[in-house]
This record gives C-alpha cells, structure tokens and sequence, in this order.
C-alpha cells in the first residue's frame, strides 16, 4: 500500500515540474515578448538627431558640430507650504511626480528656519525630478502632444521666460493636465515649475531648439533679442 501511494506521488510531483506551476490551476510563467531586447530609442530625440540638428546647423551657420544647440536636462520643481503642517500631502505630490515622470523624485528640504511661517531648517517642504537621457526625451514627447493641448484656455506658451542663458522655464497650475494622473485619486490640486535646461547660452538658440522640437509658442510675443 506505502508503495502504490508513493508511485502516485511522483507521478503528481512529475506532471507539476511539465507544467511549470507550483499551484493548482497556476499557469506557466513566461517571459513577455520583448523580455532581453533593448529599449526603443525615443521618437523625439531621432527626430532631433536626423532633422533638427542639421536645421539648427544651417539657421545659425553653426560649422562645428558640438556648437549646434541641445537639450541637456529637464527639471520638474513642486513646492508645497501645506506640507509644514500636513507632511502626509508631501507623500501625494512624491507619487504623483514618480508617476508622471517615471522617476523618483528627491525630497527639498528647508535651508533655514522661518518662525513667521513655522518653518524649520530641514523640513520637507517641496520634491523635484532632473529627467535626463532616453527619459528626459519621453516626457518632452508626451508634455507637447498630451499634456500642452490639455491646458485650460491654452492660447500658446509665452517666448518671454527664458533666462538669458538659454534656458525656458514654465510654470503648471494644475497636475491633471497629465494623463497618467487619476483625476479620482488626487488629494489637492497643486501646480510645478518645470525648466528646459540647454546647451547654449543663447536664447534665440534655445527657443529655435525648443520651436523645432514642437513647443507650441505664441506668435504675438515679441521675438527673442540675440544674447548680447
């Protein structure tokens, strides 16, 4: 009897080990199609490399290659004075920016103590993210042909806030403009500073780089006046 009850044993543990689950009813675990292969190159920075680059290279007679203008990083910046008194917000804003940018974000913490507003020196009062890379491309993508057009009364982005070095800063009054964000799980409405960081330090560069990207300016400002 021990021995018939045995075979029935290794027969049970052999038809386990051919269809690769450990449970009943458990299906096999395979890899999915594109397990091993790499990341596709964002659609963005092949259109920078193959038409925009040699565009830029022509507009300003650039003849060295590594004078043409580029974009170097993206920096999304949120700061939240609720977060003294409800630190818990804090933790929404850090999910949602992980979220919309695919990155964790970096806590900011307070430089000095502001008894005025019951500030602490190193209290948590804002986070940020610095895209760079095949990430900084992908959001660059889905912020000008998703989030822009979803902007309330959108009538085109100012050509008024770049730096002086070649660098466009804008600022976001509400996070729902980004799809990924669920309109149902959101605790308060918060908005962000986001900057477009070059590698010139000219703006007219810099906004012809941004212009060329897709960035949809207004027509009715005034131009940008060349560096002097």
């Amino acid at each position: 009897m021990a021995t018939k009850d045995k075979e029935q044993k290794d027969q049970r543990e052999s038809k386990k080990g051919k269809g690769g689950g450990d449970k009943k009813g458990e299906s096999p675990k395979h890899a999915h199609a594109g397990a091993g292969t790499p990341a596709p190159t964002p659609r963005l920075r092949t259109y920078y490399q193959n038409t925009v680059r040699e565009r830029l290279s022509k507009q300003f007679a650039l003849a060295n290659k590594h004078q043409i203008p580029g974009l170097e990083k993206i920096v999304l910046n949120v700061g939240l004075g609720e977060a003294i008194k409800q630190p818990k917000l804090l933790d929404k804003v850090v999910e949602e920016l992980g979220v919309i940018t695919g990155q964790r974000p970096v806590r900011k913490k307070a430089k000095k103590s502001i008894a005025n507003f019951g500030l602490r020196e190193g209290q948590e009062i804002g986070a940020a993210v610095t895209l760079r890379g095949a990430r900084m491309w992908e959001f660059l993508d889905r912020f000008i042909s998703t989030a822009v057009p979803r902007i309330r009364d959108f009538r085109g982005l100012s050509t008024r806030s770049f730096d002086g070095r070649g660098n466009y800063s804008l600022g976001v009054k509400e996070q729902m403009i980004f799809p990924e964000i669920n309109y149902d799980m959101i605790d308060q409405i918060h908005g962000m500073d986001i900057t477009f960081v070059t590698t010139t330090d000219r703006d007219d560069q810099a906004y012809a780089l941004l212009r060329e990207l897709g960035m949809p300016f207004r027509g009715d400002d005034k131009p940008i006046v060349v560096n002097a």
